[in-house]
């Protein structure tokens, strides 16, 4: 798998309440397009967002479920884009020495045509995008409100 790490100047709990709102998908996740609906019981295990990759008119309606939520330290995904297929997508958060939130985005394919493609390859491709997720979700966080009323 892919790992890409980014140190965010927020709670971890910022980035975990972001995560947990599954209407903030398309936000932070580079290629989502749009959101078609969002289950009620998301981020539970077996809950799933309907969603749309790619730029109109060439877009692809398909769906992300969760494998495994952890409301103190992250979530696993299974996102499904096909015809390219599906990855594996983990989202680890914890708290950094010193204060803010150590966020680590791991990615891979795991079924279809993905899988063909090179590992390096591969890689290559999912560095940026991940890169540019973790940056899209470190704003959204970082901008949250603390309970104090105080953004962080």
């Amino acid at each position: 798998m892919l790992t890409v790490t980014r140190d965010l100047d927020c709670a971890p709990d910022a980035v975990l309440e972001v995560l947990a709102d599954g209407w903030t998908y398309a936000t932070w996740v580079v290629g989502a397009s749009r959101l078609r609906g969002v289950d009620r019981s998301w981020p539970a295990p077996g809950s799933r967002i309907a969603h749309s990759v790619g730029c109109w008119p060439a877009v692809l309606d398909d769906v992300t479920t969760v494998r495994r939520w952890d409301p103190s330290a992250g979530i696993e995904l299974q996102a499904r884009a096909w015809p390219a297929g599906e990855a594996r997508v983990r989202i680890d958060v914890a708290a950094r020495a010193g204060g803010g939130a150590r966020v680590r985005i791991s990615e891979d394919a795991v079924r279809g045509p993905g899988t063909l493609v090179p590992r390096p390859l591969r890689a290559a491709l999912l560095a940026p995008r991940n890169t540019e997720t973790l940056r899209r979700l470190a704003m959204l966080a970082e901008r949250r409100p603390t309970p104090g009323g105080d953004r962080s």
